[in-house]
C-alpha cells in the first residue's frame, strides 16, 4: 500500500462530505486499506426499521443483503442488537457482538447462511440525538486477519469523524422518512412482534425464551438472562414446541417471520 496513494484517497473523502458521492468514496478509501467484497451502510435509531444508506451489491445480492433483511430478520442481526443497545462507538467483527449459539441458531441458519460470507465486520458510528450508522465490510473468501483489522482499526478516527458531518441529520431523516409516515402500523407490529408472538397460546416467560432462543442464545445464556436455571429453559422450550406444535427451532424461526408477514 502507497501511503500518498492513502492520504490521496482522505483527502477526496473529506471533499467529498455532503455530496452523494461520499459513500462511494469512503468506500475505495476502505477497498484501498484492505481489499474486501461489499460495503452496506445502515443507520439504526431505536426499533425502527434499518435505514440502508448505501450499498454496492449487485442486484442478485440486494434482496438477500436490503430487502429481506429489511422485511424482518433485522431483529435477530447481532449488528442491529448492539446498535439499538447501544455499543460504544469502535471496529467490531461480528463474532465480537453475536450471541454464544448464534452459528448454530437458526437465525444464521435460515436466513445469514444466505449471504455467503466468510465474515462481515462493522464500525459502529454514534451520531447525536440516538442515532448509530453502521458500516459494514462484508467479505466472500476469507475473514479479515488481524494485520487488516489493525490497518482498519488505525482508519477509524477519519471514518466517525467523515461519517458524523455527513450524516449529521439521519435522526431528521428517521423522523420524516415517507416510510415512517406511510407505514406506522408495520413498525408498531415489528417493535411489539418479540412480546406478542404466540399470544393467547404461549405465556409471557416462554415469549421471552422465544426471543433469546431467535437471537442465538444458548439454553445457559437465557438462564442468566432471565435468571432460571438452564434446565427450566429447556423445559420451557419443549412446552413451546408442544404448544405451537412444531419439533425445530427451524420451524419457530418460521413461525415468526410469518407473524412479522401478517402483521
Amino acid at each position: 500500500m502507497e501511503r500518498p496513494s492513502l492520504w490521496t484517497k482522505t483527502g477526496s473523502l473529506i471533499a467529498n462530505i455532503g455530496r452523494d458521492s461520499f459513500a462511494p468514496t469512503l468506500s475505495g478509501l476502505l477497498q484501498a486499506v484492505t481489499p474486501y467484497t461489499y460495503t452496506v451502510i445502515f443507520g439504526y435509531r431505536g426499533s425502527a426499521r434499518p435505514m440502508d444508506l448505501y450499498d454496492d451489491f449487485p442486484a442478485f445480492r440486494r434482496k438477500v443483503f436490503v430487502t429481506d433483511y429489511q422485511e424482518g430478520p433485522y431483529l435477530l442481526d447481532p449488528f442491529y442488537l448492539a446498535a439499538t443497545r447501544p455499543v460504544e462507538a469502535g471496529l467490531y467483527r461480528m463474532r465480537d457482538l453475536a450471541p454464544d449459539r448464534f452459528y448454530q441458531g437458526e437465525y444464521f441458519r435460515s436466513y445469514y447462511v444466505q449471504t455467503g460470507l466468510a465474515e462481515e465486520i462493522g464500525f459502529f458510528v454514534d451520531i447525536p440525538e440516538g442515532a448509530m450508522v453502521v458500516l459494514s465490510l462484508m467479505r466472500d473468501e476469507r475473514p479479515f486477519s488481524s494485520r487488516e483489522m489493525r490497518a482498519l482499526e488505525e482508519m477509524r478516527p477519519v471514518v466517525e469523524s467523515a461519517i458524523c458531518r455527513h450524516w449529521a441529520n439521519l435522526p431528521s431523516q428517521f423522523d420524516h422518512s415517507a416510510q415512517d409516515r406511510q407505514r406506522p402500523a408495520r413498525e408498531s407490529a415489528i417493535e411489539r412482534s418479540f412480546h406478542s408472538f404466540g399470544d393467547g397460546v404461549l405465556t409471557a416467560r416462554e415469549r421471552e425464551i422465544v426471543e433469546h432462543t431467535l437471537k442465538g442464545h444458548s439454553a445457559d445464556a437465557v438462564g442468566r438472562i432471565l435468571g432460571i436455571s438452564p434446565g427450566t429453559v429447556r423445559i420451557h422450550r419443549r412446552n413451546i414446541y408442544a404448544k405451537l406444535r412444531i419439533s425445530s427451532q427451524g420451524e419457530l424461526f418460521s413461525r415468526f417471520i410469518q407473524t412479522l408477514d401478517e402483521a
